[in-house]
Parts: C-alpha cells; structure tokens; sequence
C-alpha cells in the first residue's frame, strides 16, 4: 500500500468544498462591506430646510433678502409672505437683509434652520428703536391638520388696532353664537396653532373683549388638512377694516 498516494486521494477528494468555503466567505464580506458603504452614504445625508420670509414691518423700504448667500426674496414689501425656498440646514445661517433698491443692508443676523423642517424669516419693527428691526426665526407646520380639521396660526402685528380677539364664524350662524378661537392676543403675539373642525367659515377680527368695531373677511370653504399662517397687520389707507389679513399655506391643500 502506497501510503503517499492514499494522502494525495484524500486531499484531492478535500479540494473543492475548501475553495467552496473560500468563496462564500469572500462573497459574505463583499456583501456586508458593500452594506456598510450604503450606511455610511445615507448617514452623511442631511435633508434640507424649507425656508420663506415674512415681512411685517412698517418702516423698511422694498427689501431683499439672503440667507446663506443664497438670494431668498427680491423687492418685497409690508405684508408679504413669500413661497418656500430649499436651503442647506445650518445652526448659523446668515441673514442679510438689504434695500431693494440700494443694496444697503438693513438688518443682518444669523439663525438655526433644521434638517428636514419648515422656517419662516420674520421681520418685524424694533418699537424700541425708531428705525430698529427684528428678526426671528419661526419653526412651520409642515404636517397637514388631522382629517377634517384645520390648523391656523395667528401673528399680530397691528399695532394701532392693539390686542384683538378672533372668531372663525362657520357659514348659517351669528358671531353672537361664536365663540373666538384666539382672545387678547397682544400686539407682537403668536397664536397656533389651533386646530377646529373644518367647514366654511368667516374670519371676524375684533379688539379684545368687545364684538365691535368687527373686521370681517371673504369666506374660507375648508376641507380638512390646511394648515396656515394668517399675518394681522394695521391698513394704511382706510379705518374699516382697520386691519388687513394675509393668509399663506404651510402644508395641507391649496385652496
């Protein structure tokens, strides 16, 4: 018996399952270095942030304004509210503030806009200072209401018209039988967001604990989903309504 040859036929009858074995091996590590490479690109992903202005002040000329570098709005003035933007999320994000028509900067400063979230930019006047700004940075909604409900967010910056309370009328009854939704909300107050059952409704705005002067407004058919702000400013050129509404969308339906 040929002990050499006995060997030769047990490691050759031994060959094949090893490089089985080798392969699979090679192809497990292939796979979980591929895996951990798809990990490591989606945790460097930082989702941007919706940002818009609103400017609500009352001395600023026509404005434009940049943040991050990045030209956000262009020659807006008193009462609006711009569409949103997409910006890089960032802790320090600047803000400059110029005229539209000079570039001359009237306000800078910088703000936290998160990952994945909805801001506002809101200017406001510094009662303080004669010729003094605010800026602040307002977290959105951007999750539609709850199924047949609407959630509206009230800022008052009608100075002159002071604390207001405000009534959402539903269509086929009184303001005597409302109750307001928003009482005594200060000038320079947020209010939201509140959340009531949808259906057609009257804005009705009022100075705080009386049922008139009232400030009333067109009918809003409301379906359910809508979340909005809704930017209470003093008019300029008339005393009734004393205050002017502006209404934008931060999530839900368009109209």
């Amino acid at each position: 018996m040929n002990p050499t040859g006995w060997i030769e036929r047990w490691m050759k009858g031994r060959r094949p399952p090893a490089l089985f074995r080798l392969c699979v091996v090679a192809a497990a590590s292939l796979a979980v270095a591929l895996a951990l490479s798809a990990c490591e690109n989606v945790a460097t992903y930082t989702q941007p942030s919706l940002v818009r202005v609103i400017d609500a002040s009352y001395i600023a000329p026509a404005i434009n304004v940049k943040v991050e570098g990045d030209l956000l709005a262009s020659n807006i003035g008193q009462g609006t509210i711009t569409p949103y933007g997409t910006l890089a999320a960032n802790v320090a994000a600047p803000i400059d503030i110029t005229a539209a028509t000079g570039g001359v900067t009237i306000v800078d400063t910088s703000g936290t806009l998160l990952p994945g979230h909805q801001h506002s930019v809101f200017l406001t006047d510094n009662g303080a200072a004669p010729n003094g700004y605010l800026v602040t940075i307002l977290e959105d909604q951007q999750i539609q209401a709850a199924q047949g409900h609407s959630a509206f967010r009230f800022l008052n910056q009608a100075a002159k018209t002071g604390a207001v309370d405000v009534y959402m009328v539903p269509a086929g009854t009184t303001m005597a039988n409302t109750i307001p939704i928003v009482t005594d909300l200060p000038v320079g107050g947020t209010a939201g967001y509140i959340s009531f059952a949808s259906q057609t409704v009257t804005m009705v705005i009022t100075p705080t604990g009386l049922t008139t002067p009232q400030y009333a407004f067109s009918p809003m058919t409301l379906t359910g989903g809508e979340v909005r702000t809704v930017l209470l400013m003093d008019t300029q050129l008339t005393s009734n309504p004393a205050v002017e509404v502006t209404v934008a969308i931060d999530a839900g339906p368009d109209d």
